[in-house]
């Protein structure tokens, strides 16, 4: 099973950003956690970041007919990408909504996801274990489909 693993804007300045709210670990940490918990549970991931709704929805567009699901941290996205979630929604793939930060605990307009209702779920506030988790989600469905 491959799961495509997509962040968006910022997400590439892990460790620069304000460690309060995204801890102190960089992204290429946050690759290589969930490479090895993949490896552990069998599954194939593939990794893109961006700044760019454009690439993301692209990237989305050309990878989701060689997956079986998607794990997505939109980043700011989250809260007003009509395109990207009609790209979710196009990919006709199962997706798992994942922030480090709990979007429900900061500013009232990070509240809302344009993302959440196309969701199987939304994980926040887990800093990188939402990755793991989501990850756990999708080997889930697979032991309960044999």
């Amino acid at each position: 099973m491959k799961i495509l693993v997509i962040n968006g804007p910022n997400l590439n300045m892990l460790g620069k950003r304000d460690d309060s709210v995204y801890g102190t670990k960089d992204y290429s940490a946050l690759v290589n956690m969930i490479e090895d918990e993949a490896e552990k549970l069998s599954l194939d991931v593939l990794f893109f970041q961006s700044n760019h709704e454009g690439e993301l929805i692209d990237f989305i567009q050309n990878n989701s007919s060689t997956a079986s699901g998607i794990i997505i941290n939109p980043g700011a996205l989250t809260h007003y990408s009509i395109a990207l979630r009609d790209a979710l929604t196009d990919s006709k793939l199962k997706v798992v909504e994942v922030h480090i930060s709990n979007i429900h605990a900061r500013e009232q307009f990070r509240h809302i996801s344009v993302i959440a209702p196309i969701s199987e779920g939304q994980i926040a506030g887990l800093g990188f274990n939402g990755f793991v988790y989501a990850l756990k989600y999708f080997k889930d469905l697979t032991n309960n489909e044999n």
